[in-house]
């Protein structure tokens, strides 16, 4: 569907923009990876894709500390926390944001739990901001690159089966980090 979307407006970049900043709200790898395919097609340019991807993922995790922050302030959740608990937990955050931040960016199921963790103790929006933004640098850049090169690959062979081959690899992507996920939460 975010193909189609992106087909039609081909003409109306800003248009394609806002599609591809939506969707990241919704599932951010899949939409790298669609919106990697969409530049094979020609029907979207690289550096929108980017810079769409880049804006919408980062505005998505600024969104989890907002709703950390915002549970924070709220009353009936004030009464869940020991307070003498949550400065020692706020310090430890506050002291190691920026790493934290950055390396919940790869390891899959982290990113909710430590987004709004960090704006409830409201542990410093700009470094959150920094560390999310160099982070989702870093890997939407690589998925990105990887879907184009995959992607042009499985459009330029597999025909009329091309695409069973962009939805299989779609849902390999998602799965794996489902499964990355499974493995990381089992050790724990």
């Amino acid at each position: 569907m975010l193909d189609q979307f992106l087909e039609l407006t081909a003409a109306y970049p800003l248009a394609q923009v806002i599609i591809v900043i939506l969707a990241t709200f919704v599932l951010e790898d899949a939409a790298t990876v669609i919106t990697a395919i969409q530049v094979n097609l020609h029907t979207l340019s690289p550096i929108t894709a980017l810079i769409a991807l880049y804006i919408g993922i980062v505005t998505g995790d600024v969104g989890l500390y907002g709703l950390g922050y915002l549970a924070a302030c709220w009353k009936p959740a004030q009464r869940w926390v020991n307070t003498a608990q949550m400065e020692n937990q706020k310090v430890w955050l506050s002291k190691n944001l920026f790493w934290v931040v950055f390396v919940s960016r790869f390891i899959p199921g982290t990113r909710l739990p430590l987004y709004t963790a960090s704006g409830f103790f409201n542990a410093g929006l700009p470094i959150f901001t920094a560390a999310t933004f160099l982070a989702t640098l870093i890997w939407t850049t690589a998925l990105f690159a990887l879907s184009l090169h995959v992607g042009g690959f499985i459009l330029d062979h597999l025909g009329a089966w091309r695409w069973a081959g962009l939805a299989g690899f779609v849902l390999v992507i998602f799965f794996m980090g489902r499964l990355i996920a499974r493995a990381q939460k089992q050790k724990t």
